[in-house]
């Protein structure tokens, strides 16, 4: 949890997502790491312009996707081979492209199920607890939301770099 979050703070409302962009990357050349961003969708560039680090779920991806490929291999070659034998047509019990398809859906199964997982986890969802900051920003309005600063110098820095509107925000428990 950011502590920003915990200590309130100054959001900025922006109208559309360049303009929120351009203020990320002023806020960042300015020194300021004590910010986040909010956005009713993604926008593109926003993670390098904040400074945020790759995310973890491709690589969650990876390794469950290769886990349920190699349990897939493993299970059809113990009953194949190990547990159940049967020769069928004189093909060898351990008849690898046979195993394919089902290799196929296991890592497909396994990766999708895990990238899902990851993203409630890394994500903190499901969110019953917590209200939005402002309603706008969840339908039409980009917000950025300052902290770690005194109050009335982070205004007058959001109003600089372009926001349309800014409020204080007052810790509440919402996040």
């Amino acid at each position: 949890m950011s502590r920003s979050h915990k200590e309130g703070g100054v959001l900025g409302l922006f109208d559309d997502p360049v303009r929120l962009l351009e203020a990320v990357r002023k806020l960042r050349s300015r020194g300021l790491t004590e910010f986040e961003v909010f956005s009713p969708y993604a926008v593109e560039g926003i993670e390098k312009a904040q400074g945020l680090k790759r995310s973890l779920i491709p690589f969650v991806t990876l390794v469950f996707a290769s886990l349920g490929c190699t349990l897939g291999f493993y299970f059809q070659y113990w009953t194949s081979v190990i547990d159940w034998p049967l020769n069928v047509g004189g093909k060898p019990y351990n008849s690898w492209p046979a195993f394919v398809p089902v290799m196929f859906e296991l890592t497909v199964l396994a990766g999708g199920l895990a990238t899902f997982g990851a993203l409630l986890l890394f994500a903190r969802l499901p969110n019953t607890s917590r209200s939005a900051l402002d309603p706008s920003i969840t339908r039409d309005r980009f917000a950025i939301l300052v902290s770690g600063m005194n109050p009335e110098d982070a205004s007058n820095l959001l109003t600089t770099i372009g926001a349309r509107e800014v409020r204080a925000i007052v810790p509440r428990g919402w996040f």
